[in-house]
């Protein structure tokens, strides 16, 4: 759910002393190099020490840096320096979200109009789920995630969709790395509650996340699959307990099932159980 802190709005957080602001200003000039390089079809490094403003010797330095991180490449027949992979699968990467949000839109849109509440987008990242978008209910209570919020995959409800859908390997390694926190008295903090959890929800095509993480909500949810078949994130509804209630679940789980399916199929993506 949503938190907030206590500073002015739109204030960026005070930079932590000089090494950190020297460590920002890095990052800027180095930004400002790969931008160089990016708008090149292969740059010397002259060429890039004249269009940056920098002495040569700073200039290498920087492209070395970057280049170790894959966001550089230098070529050292014709000595040229041009953008890296990295940066590539990075905008690749961006992309896809990008995709995924648009033409999710509109499902969830009119996944929130058939249930009454709160739609939700989140993608799969490697420890944690991450909320992209959501539609939200008019009702006056209802829930609320900040794009940008994490969420453990055990304590969510398309955390628990996107597992149920891996290897048993996979969950166990990605498990073992992020923990089982126990959050409220109902989270499934234990690994063998977790599993039977997971074969009942890859059987029904639907999770639910039963107050696990914020007491007082309840959420449904549905995997969303790549062009490979695997699972990238979920669709979900979620809402307070005195709305959706148990009794609700069977109406509301297939919605939100049907819903995950059809995202799928506009991403392009395929379901393979």
């Amino acid at each position: 759910m949503d938190t907030t802190e206590k500073r002015q709005p739109g204030r960026a957080r005070a930079v932590n002393g000089p090494a950190e602001a020297r460590s920002l200003h890095w990052l800027g000039r180095g930004r400002r190099k790969q931008a160089i390089v990016a708008a090149g079809s292969g740059l010397s490094l002259s060429e890039i020490s004249a269009q940056s403003g920098l002495a040569a010797s700073t200039a290498y330095r920087m492209l070395t840096t970057l280049q170790n991180h894959g966001m550089v490449e230098f070529d050292t027949s014709d000595q040229l320096w041009s953008i890296g992979v990295e940066t590539y699968r990075m905008g690749a990467a961006f992309l896809r979200r990008r995709k995924l949000v648009d033409r999710a839109r509109v499902v969830m849109q009119e996944l929130m109009e058939r249930t009454g509440e709160t739609a939700n987008l989140g993608v799969a990242e490697d420890d944690c789920v991450v909320f992209v978008s959501q539609v939200e209910t008019h009702q006056a209570i209802r829930a609320f995630f900040r794009p940008g919020t994490r969420s453990p995959f055990h304590a969510s409800g398309i955390g628990k969709a996107v597992l149920a859908h891996l290897e048993p390997e996979r969950v166990g390694t990605i498990l073992r790395k992020a923990g089982l926190q126990r959050f409220t008295d109902r989270t499934l903090s234990d690994i063998s509650a977790l599993a039977h959890d997971l074969a009942r929800i890859k059987l029904r095509g639907w999770s639910i996340d039963d107050e696990e993480r914020h007491p007082g909500m309840r959420c449904v949810a549905a995997a969303i699959f790549n062009e490979f078949g695997e699972p990238i994130g979920g669709v979900s509804v979620s809402g307070p307990t005195v709305r959706v209630t148990p009794e609700r679940l069977a109406e509301i789980g297939p919605l939100v099932r049907d819903a995950a399916a059809e995202v799928t199929r506009i991403i392009g993506g395929a379901q393979t159980i």
